[in-house]
């Protein structure tokens, strides 16, 4: 007789909930191993669509000079947070010139590290750096003031900052603080703009804007005696469609101001993100493979508990035989109770991962995004799992002697 498949569903899942103190430790390396892989994926793919984000914001047409020569003993300080490289070799004024004057180059603005303390009104400024640029900085950067407005040219010169929204809040504990002004390098500044809270950062994830101050790129070498790294260089294209080949003509240049090896790295908007997306991809996979380690895990112990399952339910299996049950009828219903372990453990990791999503949008600027088809997998992939690591006590139980199985108490 054809036992329907829903009678084994049932006597899977009254098997589970018989025990189930035993079912939830068992499904545990499945839960574990179907959040992991959820959320690691998410992180990475919401992380991609931050940069991709950014390129939008940007615009299709900007390129980046930066330095490439990594610092090997770690000694990069504060530039090394503001870029996310360990830099040895930094810009210097005549690249500045240099990529200011290329044929192509619509507007360019340096990003020079200061050093120093700041002193507001709310005493040191310890939490924020101060960026020295000039007036193209918000138009390359397609970010708006808030209050009052940039130093352009004629008022470039002299000791004027703008202010990102936290760094306006922490230095003076007010949102328009226009007039106010601070202490930097024994000199005073006067506040003159306020940005807009910055929502993206030129191609880094490592530096949050609204923390800097912004004071004339001049005045920053002023200050320091020249002596100011400059970490990075914007350039926007005159024309989108010729962004690769002022991108190209920029190289050429700078690498002979430079004797032939400047280097230097010069990447469209596209080339960075590409950049990206690859580092990302590639830890990604690495951290989703290390943690689907813990579905085999997982699938271990459900093939453990399902040995000892069977060794406790031999007298039934022995009864089921001598009553007409067959082997497949045998092995059929103990890959459905595998398979419900597994397929239950993976429900509740996909709904763990959702949660973890919810809580890193809520206390963290990472923004996961949970596609349907990693969820789709994920469940597959644990149904797959209970399956492979229950055919095996499946196909133990269904050759049992029923004999020697009804002696069994």
């Amino acid at each position: 007789m054809k036992t329907p498949p829903r009678i084994h569903l049932k006597s899977g899942l009254d098997s589970v909930r018989g025990a189930k103190f035993r079912s939830f430790w068992t499904m545990l390396g499945v839960i574990i191993g179907v959040t992991s892989v959820i959320t690691v994926v998410a992180i990475g793919e919401g992380i991609k669509q931050q940069i991709s984000g950014q390129i939008h914001h940007l615009g299709q047409s900007l390129i980046t000079v930066r330095p490439t020569q990594l610092d090997t003993n770690g000694s990069g300080g504060s530039a090394t947070a503001i870029s996310g490289l360990n830099l040895s070799g930094t810009l210097t004024q005549n690249d500045v010139k240099l990529v200011s004057r290329t044929q192509g180059v619509a507007a360019s603005a340096p990003l020079t590290l200061t050093a120093g303390t700041v002193s507001g009104d709310n005493g040191r400024y310890n939490d924020g750096f101060v960026i020295g640029t000039n007036s193209d900085l918000p138009g390359l950067l397609n970010q708006s003031m808030a209050y009052g407005g940039f130093f352009d040219e004629q008022t470039g010169n002299g000791n004027v900052a703008v202010l990102g929204q936290h760094a306006s809040e922490a230095l003076f504990n007010e949102d328009v603080p226009l007039g106010r002004s601070f202490t930097f390098h024994g000199q005073t500044f006067i506040v003159q703009g306020i940005f807009n809270p910055f929502t993206t950062t030129p191609l880094s994830q490592q530096v949050n804007l609204n923390n800097a101050i912004f004071i004339p790129n001049d005045a920053a070498e002023s200050l320091t005696n020249n002596t100011a790294p400059t970490y990075e260089i914007l350039a926007r294209a005159s024309n989108p469609k010729t962004v690769d080949a002022v991108a190209a003509r920029l190289r050429t240049s700078l690498d002979r101001a430079h004797g032939g090896q400047s280097g230097l790295s010069v990447n469209t908007a596209n080339q960075d993100v590409t950049a990206s997306n690859g580092i990302l991809e590639l830890l990604t996979r690495l951290i989703a493979g290390v943690a689907a380690i813990s579905l085999l895990v997982g699938g271990l112990g459900i093939m453990n508990v399902m040995f000892v399952s069977i060794a406790e339910r031999t007298h039934e299996i022995g009864i089921r035989k001598a009553v007409g049950a067959t082997n497949r009828q045998i092995l059929s219903q103990f890959l459905l109770e595998s398979s419900v372990l597994s397929v239950a453990g993976g429900v509740i990791g996909v709904v763990l991962a959702f949660a973890i999503d919810g809580l890193l949008r809520v206390f963290s600027d990472l923004r996961p995004s949970i596609s349907w088809q990693i969820v789709v997998l994920a469940t597959g992939v644990s149904f797959v799992v209970g399956l492979v690591f229950g055919t095996v006590p499946a196909v133990k139980a269904a050759r049992k002697n029923p004999i020697e199985a009804l002696r069994n108490e």
